[in-house]
């Protein structure tokens, strides 16, 4: 049996992501990171004796990215290589630079997320580890594909592999998309103009290599493609306010298409001409009409759609009229990873700006661009259009959520608790309120629970949902009641039919919330909620 102890004292919260590949008896661990973190890695990998027998550990890098991955090609090379798992050390969207956060994760031979039993039998092992050993002047070349051969110890030889994990993605991608579409999309005679924000993180070389090299796409639509360990001082998260200068730009109407990716390539933001925002909840919605224009699924056929429980119903909209299979999973890639691997799954998302499918087993944010380029090469159509469009055809679902950070535990809990006691009465559920010249009848009220249909196991406590008749709902979710302060997130879901009322502005408060807060009994918990 074997263990690697990973050291990461000075890897300055840059997403590096490490891979154990397995061939025959053979046991390797493919290591990806910056050529610092690289040579950490190497010194700390490690072994643990278990019946007098060991097993060689040997690592594999890649070299296209100063040695870092992204979390999708991580997935990617993992199913690849038919790798039995990997070790990713990410600061994925947190701040970078020796003071940000930084995280290991596990992810299994699928390519996805190690589930929770898995993870709990290497906490339990990791703590019978005796003893491990370090090789700390073994010195890699990573800047050279290929193998090269190491004595270190009694393990002799060590192989180190170094691979080119831009080039895996990129085949995989061409096995997905029509490259010659999307070349003539933003290359061609009639080009739309791209401009994509990699926020100085590990998506950068992926954006230059595939969009602007292969695709075509002008090489000075692609911004902060240069990965850096702080990313470049800010904070790699795509959304309105922390990719504001890809707004402001976008909103001059110089580009047809906008978008930004986070620090690790998982997720992204898509904008349309002059700014027009599509909401992450929206972006899987019309995807998933529109999935057909994506040769892959061509080919698959649509095996079932997904969302997470906070994520708007606008999915749910598409799935019913299309009559496909809908799955509503709590917060986390690993439930979808399940219905994937069981072959009832092919695309889903979530609400914090995380798209993907089957293709690999981790949210995918080039990938996403790609569909909606897939899309519109094939409507001829802008982003604005093909979204009112979307709206028009199946209802609009405008989305908001609202974070309540660092709140007094105490009070966070007593709100919960005042919540439950009512929703809970037997009364509520049948309960109607109104607004203006619309009725909400409560059809739903409950904390939401999953139960995996491919494994039947149960996941409670997910958050406080009120559900309307019409599909609109309020959903609460409490997290982190520790010294720090909780954190409590409320969203809101109000659907519209409507054709005159689908165009305004989702960040406006719902119109509706103000007139339900005003009658009892949720009054008081819901007046908790916004102070």
């Amino acid at each position: 049996m074997y263990k690697v102890i990973i050291n990461n004292e000075t890897t300055k919260g840059q997403g590096g992501n490490a891979l154990l590949h397995s061939t025959g008896s053979d046991q390797r661990i493919c290591k990806c990171g910056t050529r610092r973190m690289a040579g950490n890695i190497l010194h700390s990998i490690t072994y643990i004796k278990k019946r007098h027998r060991r097993k060689l550990i040997s690592p594999l890098f890649s070299p296209s990215l100063d040695g870092i991955m992204s979390t999708p090609a991580v997935s990617c090379v993992i199913r690849k290589l038919k790798a039995v798992g990997g070790i990713i050390l990410t600061a994925s969207h947190n701040p970078g630079g020796p003071n940000g956060d930084f995280g290991i994760k596990y992810n299994i031979a699928s390519g996805g997320p190690a589930p929770e039993g898995i993870t709990d039998k290497i906490f339990q092992i990791s703590k019978s580890i005796t003893e491990y050993h370090i090789c700390p002047d073994l010195k890699v070349d990573i800047s050279k594909i290929g193998k090269q051969t190491f004595n270190v110890d009694t393990f002799k030889p060590m192989t180190v592999e170094i691979v080119d994990s831009v080039e895996a993605y990129a085949e995989m991608l061409r096995g997905i998309f029509d490259f010659h579409a999307l070349k003539g999309l933003v290359s061609g005679s009639n080009h739309i103009k791209v401009r994509l924000d990699a926020m100085h993180g590990v998506v950068g070389p992926y954006v230059k290599k595939i969009v602007c090299e292969e695709l075509g796409a002008a090489a000075d639509g692609a911004f902060n493609c240069v990965p850096k360990e702080d990313f470049g001082g800010h904070h790699p998260d795509p959304n309105l306010t922390y990719a504001s200068d890809l707004v402001n730009a976008m909103k001059g109407g110089e580009y047809d298409l906008g978008a930004a990716f986070d620090g690790d390539g998982d997720r992204n933001m898509v904008l349309g001409k002059h700014g027009f925002f599509v909401n992450p909840s929206d972006s899987v919605a019309v995807i998933a009409a529109n999935i057909t224009c994506i040769p892959y699924f061509q080919k698959t056929g649509v095996k079932g759609l997904a969302r997470s429980m906070p994520t708007s119903g606008a999915l749910d909209n598409v799935a019913k009229a299309l009559k496909m299979n809908l799955y509503e999973t709590p917060t986390g890639w690993k439930f979808f990873g399940n219905l994937m691997d069981a072959g009832k799954l092919s695309l889903c998302g979530e609400e914090s700006f995380g798209t993907g499918s089957d293709h690999i087993r981790e949210k995918d944010g080039l990938w996403a661009v790609l569909a909606w380029m897939s899309i519109l090469a094939h409507r001829k159509q802008s982003v604005e259009e093909i979204m009112k469009d979307h709206w028009n055809k199946f209802g609009r679902n405008f989305f908001t959520r609202y974070d309540y950070e660092e709140v007094d535990s105490d009070k966070a809990n007593t709100m919960i608790k005042e919540l439950e006691a009512t929703m809970f009465d037997k009364s509520f559920v049948g309960q109607k309120f109104s607004s203006g010249d619309k009725s909400y009848e409560v059809a739903v009220s409950d904390n939401f629970a999953y139960t995996d249909p491919v494994d039947g196991s149960v996941s409670k406590n997910q958050g406080l949902r009120i559900v309307f008749s019409d599909g609109s709902r309020i959903i609460f979710r409490l997290s982190g009641t520790g010294s720090a302060g909780a954190t409590v997130r409320l969203y809101i879901d109000s659907y519209e039919k409507d054709p005159a009322k689908i165009y305004g502005d989702a960040q406006v408060r719902p119109e509706w919330l103000p007139d339900i807060q005003s009658q009892e009994p949720l009054v008081k918990s819901l007046r908790i909620a916004h102070k």
